[in-house]
């Protein structure tokens, strides 16, 4: 089934689950990208409630953590994938951690973001529409003027956006327009920043997943539920800057689970959305995006460490949960330990 079947949860989650893909596609953070923390902004007795179910979650809170077992060694690293300054001391904490080990382990390397990009070179079709009607034909008047207005301000013209795949557009408006304003060469997020390190030191860099574990997640959608995605995606449009805000404020708080928390109280609000309803599309989603993920990487995890120590990046939403890696992690025996970043 896929990871996206109810509406109203895919904008804000498509922005959360985009892995490397949003990595490769970003720019980095412009410097006119403003917005407001939306849980900052939230009533004091809301924003512990929030806290306090956030609390409920294993490892709710932490980056950077050690999982030993015997003399296997493995340090893991929540990612942020966009460019930020924070991330400068991130990778001079990081940068002895790198000097000690056998392997980097991240959701994406150099040689499947080639496989990517090759892929799409011989195979257009993966993110272009050649066949039925463009989004300009499918898509109702109004919300098309918004759906062309919205890629317009992130460099993409409209004759272009309404050939491109639903998901993919889902994907770039669950990015504010200011990350997108222009691309540019050199390092984005942490991800990529510690791939560079790594071969700079001559550190092997091994992926977690095959480089089209993307296209598995989101290109088998139907196309109805595709445009219901943009649907949902303009709604949010509005407040994108914000989320943006929100979730990077949250990461180097290192409250990576908040935000996800926070997805969950929003959706509560919204009309015909029940207490049950919520919580069967956030586990459903949760199982697809992260949990199906994450039980795949560990045995890549555990074989990389069983040859020496090895450091992990990954987007940090993987590490809490009771099927985060950490708690996967535990249930294979290992001694997990919270590590400290400054």
């Amino acid at each position: 089934m896929s990871c996206l079947t109810r509406a109203p949860l895919r904008a804000g989650l498509c922005a959360l689950a985009a892995a490397f893909f949003t990595a490769l596609t970003t720019a980095p953070l412009a410097a006119d990208c403003t917005g407001s923390n939306l849980i900052a902004a939230l009533p004091a007795e809301e924003a512990a409630a929030l806290r306090a179910e956030t609390g409920r979650q294993p490892f709710a809170t932490g980056l950077f953590w050690r999982a030993t077992k015997g003399a296997e060694v493995i340090h893991l690293i929540g990612t942020f994938h966009l460019d930020d300054p924070r991330h400068v001391a991130t990778m001079e904490r990081l940068s002895p951690v790198l000097d000690g080990a056998t392997a980097l382990l991240v959701e994406a390397g150099p040689e499947e973001e080639a496989a990517l990009k090759t892929r799409l070179a011989k195979d257009p079709s993966l993110m272009i529409n050649s066949e039925g009607p463009t989004l300009r034909e499918a898509l109702p008047e109004a919300e098309w003027q918004a759906l062309a207005a919205a890629m317009e301000a992130r460099g993409v013209p409209a004759f272009m956006a309404s050939k491109l795949r639903p998901w993919y557009l889902t994907m770039l408006l669950g990015v504010p327009a200011c990350n997108l304003a222009a691309l540019a060469d050199g390092s984005n997020g942490l991800d990529r920043q510690l791939v560079e390190e790594a071969e700079a030191r001559a550190i092997p860099v091994q992926a977690l997943e095959p480089y089209d574990t993307i296209f598995g997640i989101f290109g088998d959608l139907p196309q109805k539920e595709q445009l219901e995605m943009i649907t949902s995606a303009l709604a949010m449009e509005p407040r994108s800057a914000d989320m943006a805000v929100t979730l990077a404020d949250s990461y180097f708080a290192e409250e990576g689970r908040l935000i996800w928390e926070f997805l969950r109280v929003e959706t509560l609000k919204m009309p015909g959305y029940t207490p049950e309803r919520v919580d069967e599309e956030f586990a459903l989603t949760e199982e697809v995006l992260m949990n199906k993920r994450n039980r795949a990487w560990i045995p890549v995890i555990e074989a990389a460490a069983a040859k020496g120590p090895v450091l992990v990046a990954f987007g940090a939403l993987h590490l809490s949960g009771k099927e985060g890696v950490l708690a996967l992690l535990e249930a294979q025996g290992f001694r997990v330990e919270r590590l400290p970043l400054q």
